[in-house]
């Protein structure tokens, strides 16, 4: 049976915030450890992963509905080559539209995640498009043609170190990820040249829940349950998909997010960028364009991590200079995921490239 097959309690009924009733507040060991394992293989057998972190299937399945309820978890997928550029854009803008512009911008396709920022750009957003000629066009006339917009910096992306889905919550022992990660790879293959075309209602369907069986998925895209199976296992080996278990990083007890912009001269860049990708608050590092060729983010317990953090990383690379750091004060959206003010997953928008007018 599919892990979306097994037998789940009803859902609870939504309060007047559109959370559960049954709402979570905490998160226990079981609850931490459940996650980590869905991080390292999210559509495991609930069988499978009961017999991990030492609980039954049931029980594993009825706590993963009450944290996906709360909003407190979220399973999402998207192509692991959502486009064929990225950019990371810093945008400033007016004090009093900050809200406005934040509500506008979460809606929109190509920006898969947006963040309220300290220092001297209210916003920073990752953005997808088809091309460079694409990036351009939605950079400088979507979104430097909106009003309140006062200024926007482009960086674009050349190469991704470490993304979200590879950082885990780290309670679980070496031997129990080991069990899990025995089986089946979930996109964090070096991917192949993406999914087809035909692919996309997939996708799609799986991006609001990747955890839904492969009955469901089928009766959702109009295909068949064996057309459904052959197309996942395609893109799952090919590495053509990212599987991303995400959670509510307060309840975690890693509230804070903090943005490095640093400049590592080369050679030796590549090396550096391992480096940093290997620490384990890293979210993502990326090298990007400018001066500046180096993106790191970052999750902490408290803003004064970040100091260390940052002391931390130029004892062991004293080369490297740090010349932006921020904290993040709201991510309104995540790979897609929309995202209250407690950091809880709400809708899911699915990723579409950027294009130039036709």
């Amino acid at each position: 049976m599919h892990p979306t097959d097994t037998a789940l309690p009803p859902p609870a009924t939504p309060g007047p915030t559109g959370l559960a009733h049954d709402d979570v507040t905490e998160l226990s060991e079981i609850d931490l450890a459940l996650l980590e394992a869905l991080q390292l293989d999210p559509r495991a057998p609930w069988s499978r992963i009961a017999a991990v972190i030492g609980i039954d299937a049931t029980t594993a399945a009825r706590r993963w509905r009450r944290l996906s309820d709360s909003g407190v978890a979220w399973i999402t997928a998207y192509p692991a080559r959502h486009a064929s550029v990225v950019g990371y854009v810093d945008l400033s803008c007016e004090a009093a539209a900050v809200d406005s512009l934040t509500t506008r911008l979460r809606s929109w396709g190509p920006v898969f995640s947006l963040e309220r920022t300290t220092g001297e750009h209210q916003l920073f957003l990752g953005v997808a498009a088809r091309d460079l000629p694409s990036l351009d066009d939605f950079v400088t006339r979507r979104l430097g043609g909106l009003d309140t917009v006062r200024s926007v910096r482009l960086s674009i992306c050349t190469a991704v170190h470490r993304e979200g889905s590879g950082w885990l919550v780290h309670t679980l022992n070496e031997r129990q990820r080991a069990d899990l990660r025995g089986g089946e790879s979930h996109g964090r293959t070096r991917p192949g040249t993406g999914p087809y075309e035909s692919d996309h209602r997939l996708l799609v369907a799986l991006g609001a829940d990747a955890r839904r069986g492969h009955a469901e998925l089928a009766r959702e895209c109009g295909l068949s349950d064996t057309t459904v199976r052959r197309r996942l296992r395609r893109m799952i080996t090919g590495g053509e998909v990212y599987f991303r278990c995400d959670l509510t990083q307060r309840l975690a007890g890693w509230p804070v997010i903090a943005n490095f912009r640093i400049a590592a001269p080369g050679p030796g860049v590549e090396a550096v960028a391992k480096s940093l990708a290997g620490l384990p608050e890293t979210r993502l590092c990326a090298s990007v364009t400018g001066r500046d060729n180096l993106l790191l983010s970052v999750w902490l317990r408290s803003p004064g991590d970040c100091a260390a953090l940052e002391e931390r990383i130029l004892r062991r690379h004293p080369e490297l200079r740090i010349s932006e750091r921020g904290i993040t004060l709201h991510t309104a959206k995540r790979m897609g995921r929309l995202l209250d003010r407690d950091g809880r997953g709400g809708a899911h928008v699915p990723i579409t490239a950027a294009a130039c007018p036709a």
